[in-house]
């Protein structure tokens, strides 16, 4: 089984992106590292999809960009040459499915968590500002990135209500323009440039760097048994 990704790196970290299993990802402090986290990644997707896992994964990169963002911090600009190109509708629907499952999933680990204001985890500042250390804060923060991924292609949406539920509001505001499926590349916030398509995968990558964040925490102060885990890891 073949799996094309992304490297984006700045020389000392790396990021690692899944073409065809949009939201996936590996990070690591070289390339090697990244590359050998992948194929537990792939199987932990496939098991969130409900799909058979694979065996004898080969990792390909189609694609690298050099960066100075902080990326062991998850910081990213990469637009994939794959995201530039227009969606037909069958598309678009599977990619809006899959980006609505992850903040369902992401609410129902969020909600499985007995005490939402604990924590394990030490305080530490990213590019970002704190690191969200309670499920709340993660939650909140994963959350409201909603009305920013979605301003960056000229759509006004907002963080009012649960994750799933201002998604699925963007996305309604989304499919009232016109030719929205023509995918055209935007530049946004920071010269960053952006699609549609780089939406849908942000969002995905997104609930994953912070449910795995967040998975990681509760299981230690609560225990696996009482965590739900929805994404499979």
């Amino acid at each position: 089984m073949t799996i094309n990704c992304v490297w984006e790196h700045n020389g000392t970290d790396t990021l690692l992106y899944a073409v065809d299993y949009i939201g996936a990802y590996t990070r690591g402090e070289s390339l090697e590292i990244a590359k050998a986290k992948m194929p537990r990644e792939i199987i932990s997707y496939l098991k969130w999809l409900g799909e058979d896992t694979r065996d004898n994964i080969e990792i390909i990169i189609v694609q690298q960009k050099c960066s100075d963002l902080a990326i062991k911090d998850a910081d990213s600009d990469v637009l994939f040459e794959s995201e530039k190109a227009p969606l037909t509708a069958e598309e678009y629907k599977k990619l809006k499915a899959l980006a609505l499952k992850s903040a369902k999933d992401f609410l129902s680990l969020y909600e499985s968590i007995p005490d939402k204001s604990a924590t394990a985890i030490i305080e530490r500042k990213t590019f970002y500002g704190q690191v969200p250390r309670t499920a709340d804060e993660m939650y909140e923060h994963t959350k409201n990135v909603n009305e920013y991924y979605f301003a960056e292609i000229g759509v006004d949406a907002d963080n009012s209500g649960s994750i799933y539920e201002c998604r699925k509001r963007g996305f309604e505001v989304l499919e009232a323009k016109p030719d929205f499926l023509q995918n055209p590349v935007i530049e946004g916030s920071y010269g960053e440039n952006w699609s549609l398509r780089k939406v849908l995968r942000r969002f995905i990558w997104h609930d994953r760097i912070h449910a795995k964040a967040m998975y990681r925490m509760a299981s230690k102060v609560f225990g696996t048994t009482k965590i739900k885990n929805p994404f499979c890891f």
